[in-house]
């Protein structure tokens, strides 16, 4: 078997995550994108079209990281790869501070400047974005999204799929549901149920849909 990492996706996050991977001493093999990606991602050949992963697959490669921004996307491309026999890698900065108690799963990219207290939970396939704080005895589920700077307090609770915007703020205890989407800079006071949009300072609910 192969030893070199199979990168998902060819864009500005995966330049993010080649970068992360490298610096922990990982070798990157491929990037697979889609048939408008560019030739090259920060030096590494793509390849074009998810036909590939099954190819690298059968040429012996099984680690992989999915480095695509979408929560949704990301989560089913794991699935997939998962099926044809991958092994997912994380992707994490040497300049991220991260508690000896904190637990985390895999698939998951958290990025410099990024702290992660105590007892805190990451599920897999998390993103933890540039310069993001997340307090002690916090829970982070699969296929989250926190985006840089945002800061959470202690004892939150972010839903399966959710999306914290670019510089949320997030008080204890608060929790917030399964495919949720907090607005850049929103303020979060009170918790928010699934499928839910919020805006604004403190945030404000402007779009609900279904449980499905």
């Amino acid at each position: 078997m192969k030893d070199e990492v199979v990168v998902i996706g060819a864009g500005g996050h995966a330049k993010v995550c080649v970068e992360l991977l490298q610096a922990m001493g990982h070798r990157i093999a491929y990037c697979v994108g889609s048939a408008d990606s560019s030739d090259h991602c920060v030096g590494v050949p793509v390849l074009k079209g998810d036909e590939n992963l099954k190819k690298l697959r059968q040429a012996g490669y099984q680690r992989l990281f999915v480095a695509i921004g979408s929560n949704a996307i990301r989560v089913r491309l794991a699935s997939l790869a998962l099926e044809q026999g991958y092994q997912l890698v994380n992707a994490i900065s040497p300049h991220a501070s991260i508690s000896p108690t904190a637990r985390l799963g895999v698939g998951i990219a958290i990025m410099a400047g990024a702290v992660i207290n105590a007892e805190t939970r990451i599920a897999d396939l998390a993103i933890i974005n540039t310069g993001a704080t997340i307090d002690h005895d916090c829970e982070i589920r699969t296929g989250v999204h926190i985006a840089p700077q945002c800061c959470l307090a202690g004892n939150v609770v972010v839903g399966r799929m959710s999306l914290l915007g670019i510089g949320c703020k997030v008080i204890p205890e608060i929790k917030i549901g399964d495919e949720v989407t907090v607005g850049a800079g929103g303020v979060v006071v009170a918790s928010l149920p699934n499928r839910t949009t919020a805006v604004g300072v403190p945030v404000r609910i402007i779009k609900q849909l279904p449980d499905v």
